[in-house]
């Protein structure tokens, strides 16, 4: 992967100082405007807040290397409260407020109504971590974005890298039905297993708040053979407590997961727990390849008091970073001219991994992750793998599966 992000890359963005006649809408004191409509009550406050203090800390930088189009960037914020209908007030709050540029909700569902009303203002909004295909152009509409990877990518990558690099030849899919977020997830591994030529031995759902999975446990281990690997598609808690009922009825086959397990968290379920590998955009734990990775979680740190406890912080400052990579490219904060350039990205270098956005797609289909891998207990980077080829459109949202 293409390595970029210093403070010199920050003060690139700046440099230069005032730009010819920028189109913006600048706040009565001549400053950016970033509205952050997304939830600080409520449960999705637990993965919006945390990638908007980091997107808070990209803001910083770039204050620090002299703002951008010559102006100081300024954070207003609204809570969307994880409701729908907050969320639409919260966005309309923001829009009304000035914002140049719209912050929404991670998860799709939340997220949208923020984003639509910023959309129906013609205005950028980018989803903090969204990782569901309708998190841009397909939901929301042509000025939306998000600054994270698709669910289908990370099951595609657990798949690619569990059967080239482990030599997995059977797997057993496990899929949460809940959310969209969890079928994408399935959805891509299923694709590129089938792809390799693995054989998938068999699938079955189960919903987060179920009690026991003791059912779906049952036809795993009836089998007439054992999988090499089984991959979940759920996150916490219904998924700590799967893999706990897993492990507890002597299955001992290694789990794949998606990025929404991230965080040791939820690791106390089972002792020692081991063989679990989980995709992730840089590793929270200290031990990221890239030295900047852990640069960033200690000056998240000192800036929160706290170190990152997911990989869901990351994309909140990789989606600040673009947007104002192509501010400055565009020299304006006309929102179509922005846009445009956000397209024309392709293996843009970050922090957190390179983007590509095209005028089809704001999303990423194809990404090199972390393989966070837990054994006797403890996580770190078991490995990283970067996807072969990008998950063709059709997986994204799902129109060959019916699970």
């Amino acid at each position: 992967m293409k390595r970029l992000y210093t403070i010199v890359a920050v003060g690139a963005l700046a440099a230069g100082g005032a730009f010819a006649n920028p189109v913006a809408a600048l706040d009565k004191d001549g400053n950016i405007v970033v509205g952050y409509a997304r939830s600080s009550s409520g449960w999705m406050q637990n993965y919006s807040v945390p990638p908007t203090k980091a997107g808070e800390i990209m803001i910083e930088e770039l204050n620090a290397a002299g703002g951008l189009l010559g102006k100081k960037i300024v954070t207003i914020y609204a809570d969307a409260k994880t409701d729908r209908v907050e969320s639409a007030k919260a966005g309309q709050t923001v829009v009304d407020q000035g914002a140049d540029l719209v912050m929404v909700d991670c998860d799709y569902d939340f997220g949208a109504p923020a984003a639509l009303a910023a959309e129906n203002a013609k205005l950028i909004s980018i989803f903090l971590c969204a990782e569901s295909a309708l998190a841009g152009i397909e939901g929301v509409g042509p000025h939306s974005f998000s600054g994270s990877v698709l669910a289908a990518v990370q099951g595609a990558i657990m798949a690619e890298w569990g059967f080239k690099k482990r030599g997995y030849k059977t797997a057993y899919i496990l899929l949460d039905d809940v959310l969209e977020y969890n079928k994408g997830i399935c959805y891509g591994f299923d694709w590129m297993w089938r792809k390799l030529g693995g054989e998938i031995l068999g699938h079955d759902v189960f919903k987060n708040e179920d009690p026991s999975i003791a059912a779906q446990i049952t036809r795993m281990k009836g089998l007439a053979k054992a999988p090499d690997f089984i991959q979940m598609c759920t996150y916490v808690p219904g998924g700590a407590s799967a893999v706990k009922q897993v492990r507890a009825a002597g299955i001992n086959t290694p789990i794949g997961q998606g990025s929404s397990m991230t965080g040791s968290h939820w690791h106390n379920c089972c002792p020692n727990l081991t063989d679990v590998y989980i995709p992730e955009q840089g590793s929270i734990y200290g031990d990221d390849p890239n030295p900047k990775v852990e640069e960033f979680n200690k000056k998240f740190e000192k800036n929160t008091g706290a170190r990152p406890e997911s990989q869901y912080v990351y994309p909140g400052y990789v989606g600040i970073y673009v947007w104002a990579l192509a501010v400055k490219r565009a020299n304006t904060l006309d929102a179509g001219a922005v846009v445009a350039e956000m397209e024309k990205m392709r293996e843009e270098p970050t922090l957190f991994g390179p983007r590509t956005f095209t005028n089809t797609l704001h999303h990423q289909n194809k990404a090199e992750m972390r393989i966070m891998g837990v054994m006797n207990g403890k996580a770190g980077v078991a490995d990283v793998w970067k996807l072969s080829e990008a998950v063709p459109t059709e997986v994204l949202f799902g129109q060959e599966y019916k699970y």
